[in-house]
């Protein structure tokens, strides 16, 4: 399979429904990692960039409608396709009302999921524009937010992750620090300074004396990239 397909994220309790689920969405062209709950799909959401997640309701712990809230509430803005046995108007509602994109009552067909699951992307598509940036020994995709670094897989946190897009996205201009920290947050430029370091740590030959990701003194910081 292509490294640039899509990648799903399913959560669900039920073996048997993420395994066919995998199953289906692989045979259909997508890459498919699985969580059983909440905790197990913030873990692999931690450490991996995908491009939709599907997300089951009815979880014991924390509910698919907690999450989801959850996620809209810390900024990540992550498409998501609910998929619930609760087919009341009342539930669906309560489940686009708290931040998902689309709601799909059990049992479906599997050709409607694949719509359903299609258009979501579609309105979700990048605008048109290099998907990789190179800097050194370093390339970074920004569609999936994934670093190599001499071919090898770089994991990022989900902080150094969204900076580095951030500073991709418009590499060669200055970034000011206050645009690096997350809306809605308290982080304060010392803690933007703190990520920009380790984000070194992981990119440059050496991070004391930065060649492609420079501070510009009482402003900002910029990448510069090939």
């Amino acid at each position: 399979m292509r490294d640039d397909l899509p990648h799903i994220l399913v959560v669900d309790d039920d073996t048997r429904i993420r395994e066919l689920l995998r199953t289906y969405l692989r045979d259909n062209g997508f890459w498919v990692s699985v969580a059983a709950n909440a905790e197990q799909a913030r873990e692999k959401m931690s450490a991996l960039q995908f491009d939709l997640l599907i997300l089951d309701v009815m979880m014991p712990g924390e509910s698919g409608v907690e999450l989801t809230q959850a996620l809209r509430a810390g900024t990540n803005n992550i498409p998501i396709l609910m998929l619930s046995a609760l087919s009341h108007s009342d539930d669906r509602i309560a489940g686009l009302a708290s931040g998902s994109d689309d709601y799909l009552a059990k049992p479906f067909e599997p050709t409607e999921l694949l719509l359903r699951i299609q258009n979501i992307l579609k309105r979700h598509e990048p605008a048109a524009g290099p998907s990789d940036v190179t800097f050194g020994a370093c390339a970074f995709n920004l569609k999936r937010g994934e670093l190599k670094r001499d071919g090898n897989p770089v994991r990022l946190t989900t902080r150094e992750r969204d900076l580095l897009r951030m500073l991709a996205s418009r590499a060669g201009d200055t970034v000011p620090r206050q645009e690096l920290a997350p809306p809605g947050t308290e982080d304060s430029a010392r803690s933007v300074d703190v990520l920009v370091n380790r984000l070194r740590g992981k990119i440059e030959e050496d991070p004391a004396l930065p060649v492609h990701l420079q501070t510009v003194r009482g402003a900002g910081y910029t990448l510069y990239v090939d």
